[in-house]
Parts: C-alpha cells; structure tokens; sequence
C-alpha cells in the first residue's frame, strides 16, 4: 500500500499534469469565446441622476421623481465580473471508464479548461459535488491556488453515496447562489431509478434552474456504455446499485439491444433538453473533447449574435 507521502505526490502530479494539458488548451481564443458569451448577463445599479433629453424613459425612477417633484433616472452599469459554478457528479458510475481515462477525469479535465478561462476573464470559480446527496461545496473564488483545489476535489474527493441525484444538487445551489451565474453540470445523467416518470422532476429541476441562471449540461460518455463488444459471457455490475446482470454478448440480438436501449436514453434526454431550450453538448472518454467544447462554444457565440 503506497504511503501518505506518495499518494500526496500522485495527487500533485497528476493535479499538475491536468493544469499543463489544459492551460495550453485555454488559449486567448478560448478565453476570448468563454468572455464574448458570457459577459454581460447582468447590470448592476449604480446611481440616480437627473433626467436629460434622450433618457430612455423606462428607466425613470418613479420613487425618486415623485419624491424630488422632477424626473430622475436609473443608471446601471454592465456586470463584468461573473460566477462560474461547477456543478460535477461523483457517483459510482462516473468511476467507469473502457478507454485511458475514467468518466470522472474527463470531468476534472473539462472543469479545469473551464475553470481557466474563466480566471482568464477574473471571474470566480465554485465547486458543488454531488451524488445522491450534496457531498461537497466549494464557495465561489478566485486565483490559480483555488482552481488547483478545485481539480483536485474533482479528482480524489471520496463520495459518501453512490447514486445519482440530480434535482437536489441544483435546489441546494439555487439556495445558496443568490446571483446569476453560469452553471455548467457535468454528469453522465444515469440514475437507477430511471423511468419516463422520474425524468420529468429532473427536467422541471433543469428548467427552473435555467430561468435563474445560464444552465449548461455536459454529458459524459463512455463508448462501452453506447455498444457492447462481441466477448462471449460477461457479467455486468451497475455501480450505483451493485446489481449484477449476465449478457451474452456472442448474441447480435443482446449487443443490438444493449445499443437500442442506451441510445434510446441519451436520445430522450437529449430531446429533453432541447424542448427546454437548455444549453448542452456531450463528451466521450474515447475522444478528444476540446473539439466538442470549441463548438459549444462557437454555437452559442452564432446564438447570441442571432439575438442582436
């Protein structure tokens, strides 16, 4: 059993491996897309002056101007700074990985290129980790000392549950974060308990944090849970439940509905989002996810030149 000592060590380099990969990664352009759609998302009241020729009329302050018996108006100013927060399942599921890396170091991966830019920009950063309970949470801050902890978290931490728990993590962080902030949820979105009944709390839980903030999922994939190999007799564990299943993998008939059934989950939760007009894009272990980010990121730049 390795020591204290070189488990810290292991801990360090593979902390310090992800800062490398991905600081080369956050590029200006990269920062730059991260600035251009999410700045601005907000205005902040500054001060009340009086009203000049010109003055939008809908930002009269009423109170003001029939206290002082002439017109006054609001002014605000643009919101620069924001709060990214990261909101990341760390249920048992997310520990499985068919290809170099797990679902889980995908997720610190993309956390840390996000986390990044948006310390490019001197936004803060948060942490909420999640299971079927709210394991930790990690006030919003900034500087490269409290993204590095972040990763970390992400990383290593050692979850009490083992299920998944979707609506509860964003309930616990709508009470918590009082102002918007961008939201990104990285989680495979398997739960055990998973029924076309069960999936309408969590798509209400979606949209209404999605009226409070700017909600976007990432959804994490490994190619082994999209398609079976042919490799005679293999016994299946669901890791948030431990229930063990025995496939016949040498079957066409079980490969192709192993696919059906899982394609038909990805679909619906797709589509499910889509309706809800919630940002969201998908990620596999077995291919490089700084394409899919890029393209997120160059949709919604598309989007928002589109709302102009």
């Amino acid at each position: 059993m390795p020591s204290q000592k070189e488990y810290t060590r292991t801990i360090l380099r593979k902390v310090r491996r992800i800062e490398i990969h991905t600081n080369r990664m956050v590029t200006d352009a990269m920062a730059g897309a991260y600035h251009s759609i999410f700045k601005g998302t907000g205005m902040d009241f500054e001060e009340v002056r009086e009203y000049s020729p010109g003055d939008e009329v809908r930002t009269i302050d009423w109170n003001v101007t029939a206290r002082m018996g002439r017109p006054f108006i609001k002014k605000f100013r643009e919101e620069r700074e924001l709060t990214l927060m990261l909101l990341v399942d760390v249920s048992a599921s997310g520990d499985f990985g068919s290809t170099k890396e797990s679902k889980r170091e995908l997720a610190a991966e993309l956390a840390s290129v996000l986390a990044f830019a948006a310390s490019k920009n001197n936004d803060k950063v948060g942490l909420l980790l999640f299971s079927d309970c709210v394991e930790t949470f990690i006030p919003p801050k900034k500087g490269r000392r409290h993204i590095l902890r972040i990763i970390r978290e992400i990383l290593f931490f050692e979850p009490q549950g083992k299920g998944t728990d979707i609506p509860q993590a964003l309930t616990y962080m709508n009470s918590i974060l009082k102002r918007k902030a961008v939201v990104f949820l990285l989680s495979d979105f398997i739960s055990p308990a998973q029924t076309t009944e069960t999936e309408l709390p969590l798509f209400q839980s979606l949209s209404g944090t999605n009226k409070r903030h700017d909600l976007n999922c990432i959804t994490l994939l490994d190619p082994r849970e999209l398609t079976l190999p042919d490799v005679g007799l293999i016994t299946l564990e669901d890791a948030e439940t431990g229930e063990h299943i025995e496939l016949n993998t040498s079957n066409r008939k079980v490969r192709e509905t192993y696919a059906a059934n899982n394609t038909q989950r990805f679909e619906s939760l797709k589509r499910g989002l889509v309706q809800r007009g919630i940002q969201h894009f998908s990620v596999r272990t077995d291919q490089p996810y700084i394409k899919d980010l890029r393209s997120f990121f160059e949709k919604r730049s598309a989007g928002r030149r589109g709302h102009h």
